[in-house]
C-alpha cells in the first residue's frame, strides 16, 4: 500500500540537519543550474517542507533545482521572472510539483506546471504531495492534478518492500523513485 507523506515528516526529514545545513542544502539547489537538473515547484507557503523534498530526492540521485534564489532573476517579479522561469523548466530534465493545501492558493505552482506539461514529456513529470497526513487527498482537489503520476513511499505490487516510487494511480504501476530520475 502506497502512502502520501505528511507534511509533518517532511519536515522531519529537514528537521534531522542542523539549521546550518538545511541552509547550505537550500542554497546548494538556489544557486545550481537547471540544466538536467530536477526542477522542484513549490509554493512559497511550503519553505518549511522544501528541504526535506530536497533530502528524499537528492538522497536517491537527483540534482535539484529551486527557483527562489536564482541570480539571475529579477529582484521583484515581473514579466522577466516569468520569461526566466519558462527557461528554466525548459533546461531542466524532470519537473516535481511539491503540492499540498497552498498549492491551489499560488499564482505560480499552477502556471509552472502548465509549463512543464508543455515542455515535458508526462514521463518526466511527477508530484510529490505532501499532506496533513497519509490519506488526505485534499492537495489534489483540481482535477488536472489526476493526470500527473505521484512520488509515494509504501510497498507495491513492483516492490516487495517498502520504497520511494513514482507511482501512476491510474494503471497502479510504480518505477524505483531512483530509477525515475535516472531515465
Amino acid at each position: 500500500m502506497v502512502d502520501f507523506i505528511t507534511s509533518a515528516e517532511l519536515r522531519g526529514f529537514a528537521g534531522r540537519r542542523t539549521p546550518d545545513e538545511q541552509a547550505r542544502i537550500r542554497m546548494i539547489a538556489q544557486s545550481r543550474s537547471p540544466d538536467g537538473a530536477t526542477f522542484l515547484s513549490h509554493s512559497s507557503k511550503d519553505h518549511d517542507l522544501v528541504v526535506g523534498a530536497i533530502v528524499v530526492l537528492e538522497g536517491h540521485g537527483a540534482k535539484v533545482y529551486i527557483d527562489e534564489i536564482d541570480p539571475e532573476m529579477p529582484p521583484y517579479t515581473s514579466a522577466q521572472t516569468a520569461n526566466l522561469l519558462k527557461t528554466r523548466i525548459l533546461q531542466s530534465k524532470k519537473f516535481v510539483l511539491l503540492t499540498s493545501k497552498n498549492s491551489k492558493d499560488s499564482k505560480w505552482v499552477p502556471w509552472e506546471l502548465g509549463l512543464g506539461d508543455a515542455y515535458k514529456n508526462l514521463a518526466n513529470i511527477a508530484l510529490f504531495p505532501s499532506s496533513d497526513s497519509a490519506h488526505d487527498k485534499s492537495w489534489a482537489n483540481s482535477e488536472y492534478l489526476g493526470l500527473y503520476d505521484r512520488i509515494v513511499w509504501g510497498k507495491h505490487s513492483d516492490y516487495p518492500k517498502e520504497i520511494w516510487m513514482v507511482w501512476d494511480h491510474r494503471k497502479n504501476t510504480a518505477t524505483e523513485l531512483s530509477a525515475w530520475l535516472k531515465r
